[in-house]
């Protein structure tokens, strides 16, 4: 009995410790929501102004220490991520994610407007920061594009059948969607239009909008949406992304939609490589 109290303190400490580690590990992914969500919306960033922009995926290989100086492409090689480019932003001050992402937003938005940028890894120590953005090499291997919008959709089901918070707003588990290749169609051409002709946008060339190319495809709809990805070269990717961002997480969990057809399409001139797109539908 003699030995109970000093138990109790170390279980006690251990419970801080991880209470504290949660906080901490909470801020780093509040941060790299906010900057998906800053990205998700069209902004001007001094003279420039940006399209809306993919998610960007969180990575485990991106995180490196918050301090210090550190050689980037020997971090990338010692974590075996096979980089294009890669970018750190390295911060000094703030307390939390919110004015994190407020300096991001100062004195960084271009790096964060990057489209070239698909992958993030953030770290923090205290008020120290750092954000590591990259682009990998193409490197999933996939079936045509067909195939894999039929795969899109089976993971897209497995999102759908739980309950999630997307951003702050909460949804229910939802019916499965079924396959209609009219959309996959549309999705086809789009991601193609996309890869082609280097662009990252629900607006095609000619301004048509996704009820435009469903209705072009002969699909008549009672309701229609769209996500699209850009860079992600496997499905788990490209929805990994969409669940961290409170938009496309909507999307694709909002049970009006019954139907869909996805499919990607590749063109190693273009700035992300790889396009992607999911059209939702019911009719």
């Amino acid at each position: 009995m003699r030995f109970m109290p000093s138990i109790l303190r170390v279980a006690a400490l251990s419970a801080g410790l991880a209470c504290a580690a949660s906080a901490m590990a909470t801020d780093e992914s509040q941060l790299v929501e906010s900057i998906n969500s800053y990205r998700s919306q069209p902004q001007r960033c001094g003279t420039q102004a940006s399209s809306e922009l993919p998610p960007l995926s969180a990575d485990p290989r991106l995180i490196l220490p918050a301090s210090g100086a550190v050689d980037l492409q020997q971090a990338m090689a010692r974590a075996s991520y096979p980089m294009v480019n890669v970018q750190a932003i390295t911060l000094s001050g703030p307390r939390d994610a919110q004015s994190a992402m407020k300096a991001v937003q100062e004195s960084f938005c271009q790096v964060v407007l990057n489209p070239q940028f698909i992958d993030v890894g953030v770290s923090r120590a205290g008020s120290e920061w750092r954000i590591v953005l990259a682009r990998p090499l193409l490197s999933g291997r996939l079936g045509d594009a067909s195939a894999e919008g039929q795969k899109l959709l089976e993971l897209l089901n497995a999102a759908r059948a739980q309950p999630r918070q997307c951003g702050g707003q909460p949804f229910a588990a939802t019916a499965p969607l079924a396959w209609n290749a009219t959309l996959g169609t549309a999705a086809e051409a789009h991601s193609r239009d996309m890869a082609n002709n280097n662009y990252f946008d629900h607006k095609d060339r000619t301004g048509g909008t996704p009820g435009d190319r469903a209705e072009l495809a002969g699909y008549s709809y009672q309701q229609i949406g769209e996500n699209i990805a850009a860079g992600q070269d496997t499905i788990r990717k490209v929805v990994d992304g969409w669940l961290g961002s409170p938009g496309h997480c909507a999307n694709l969990m909002n049970p009006q939609y019954k139907e869909l057809g996805a499919a990607y399409a590749t063109d190693p001139k273009s700035d992300a490589g790889i396009y992607w797109t999911a059209m939702f539908g019911a009719q």
